[in-house]
């Protein structure tokens, strides 16, 4: 059975428009923390340590998202994330966002691919982080 992180989110003013429902750019920068959290969190191993020390990073190179209900300034949400398919260099993960109701905000696909940040190209996922993953990998 794989596992599913979960991470609570709260919304804030400044993810919210003049009409104080979530504007949505914000959700693709909410995303990125749930991705940062993640990898700190569940694989062990956080951004600072891989961009700043490893010299590696896990850009986003593709995102898929719907948009299903909005939120609102201090709606406290749940993100669920999952990988759905693992690569040589990349991981596909979809995450879910959800209301206190259980009820769909937000469905994404997104493409993470491990890259050497100087050089700025794909690289293999390293075996420990890939072994860390496969835990999340959908059944």
């Amino acid at each position: 059975m794989s596992l599913v992180f979960r991470a609570p989110i709260s919304i804030r003013f400044a993810h919210c428009d003049p009409a104080g429902i979530v504007f949505y750019p914000r959700y693709f920068e909410l995303i990125n923390g749930v991705v940062e959290d993640w990898c700190a969190q569940g694989l062990g191993v956080s951004f600072h340590e891989m961009h700043m020390v490893q010299g590696i990073g896990l850009p986003t190179v593709h995102i898929e998202t719907d948009f299903v209900k909005t939120s609102v300034m201090g709606d406290k949400l749940i993100a669920e994330l999952r990988v759905i398919k693992l690569g040589r260099a990349s991981a596909t993960l979809e995450i879910r966002m959800l209301g206190q109701e259980q009820d769909l905000r937000l469905k994404a696909q997104l493409v993470l691919v491990m890259a050497h940040v100087k050089e700025r190209k794909a690289i293999a996922l390293p075996v420990a982080l890939r072994e860390q993953m496969q835990k999340y990998l959908t059944d």
